[in-house]
């Protein structure tokens, strides 16, 4: 899960906040965006480490209010969850991802991220298979992102319902990784196909030592087990030489790309640079 493209400034006690706003109006202007289709989606670009080509993105929602202007993911579901209202904005944003992806090249990936509510059901696997079903990408261009916190809520609802959806040719990655406990279990017991790492872990790297220490032992676990490796938060070139020289696969950020609507994915991914050239 991108910070960059979703971190609110306000802390968790307050997210999904704003001044002067009560909560309940938030939630009812909530309501009548979903029925309005008035919540977009913005994609994040993801580059290859060796070639610096796009190969994929992922999935960011966005909420243009119109008296408070653009509210990210983390507030707007900080208002779902309120509301009770998580389950069904979590199926819009990934109908309409589903609707924007379906329009590029077929090696390009996407990335969706699972909110606790969905894992937390027993039927989640079968009706994510199904609304996928229903699309005209492939399970294996998608990419399900899973972070900490969700896991420890319910780690074998949430093992039970990654191994199904692996089975079914989906593929799985822990996000966020750095930004909480860094709880090594979840690498042990998780069918993952992916550690997504948290801007946290490529700051300071590679000035600091201590830093690109940890992140030279984080890439070396995950090769060990089999993992791809993405680093969130790439802001500039040195970071990227450096997290290109540990190991990680893929990396997003703002060094190259900030979130865009679909069609800036497609054309980005069609340009020298996009393809790795220059």
């Amino acid at each position: 899960m991108m910070d960059q493209g979703r971190t609110s400034l306000r802390g968790g006690a307050t997210r999904g906040r704003f001044p002067g706003v009560s909560p309940g109006v938030l939630e009812a202007d909530l309501l009548r965006a979903l029925d309005r289709r008035e919540i977009e989606v913005l994609f994040q670009p993801q580059f290859s480490c060796i070639t610096g080509a796009v190969v994929g993105a992922e999935a960011l929602a966005r909420w243009r209010h119109p008296t408070l202007g653009a509210i990210g993911a983390r507030d707007l579901f900080a208002v779902a969850e309120r509301a009770a209202l998580v389950a069904p904005l979590s199926r819009h944003v990934v109908a309409r991802a589903l609707e924007d992806a379906a329009t590029w090249p077929d090696n390009l990936t996407l990335s969706l991220n699972i909110t606790p509510e969905e894992l937390g059901e027993e039927r989640f696997a079968a009706d994510f298979a199904a609304l996928i079903g229903q699309s005209e990408i492939a399970p294996q261009r998608l990419m399900l992102e899973i972070t900490e916190d969700l896991l420890l809520r319910n780690l074998p609802q949430t093992a039970s319902a990654l191994k199904a959806l692996r089975g079914l040719g989906f593929r799985t990655a822990l996000d966020d990784f750095g930004a909480g406990f860094c709880n090594f279990r979840y690498l042990r017991e998780l069918p993952l196909d992916a550690l997504k790492l948290d801007k946290a872990m490529v700051e300071g790297v590679p000035a600091d030592a201590t830093a690109l220490a940890v992140l030279r032992a984080i890439v070396a676990l995950a090769k060990a087990l089999g993992l791809a490796v993405y680093a969130e938060g790439i802001e500039d070139e040195i970071q990227r030489a450096a997290i290109t020289a540990e190991g990680c696969d893929y990396w997003q950020g703002f060094l190259r790309a900030q979130p865009m609507p679909s069609e800036s994915v497609v054309a980005l991914a069609r340009t020298a640079r996009g393809m790795g050239h220059g």
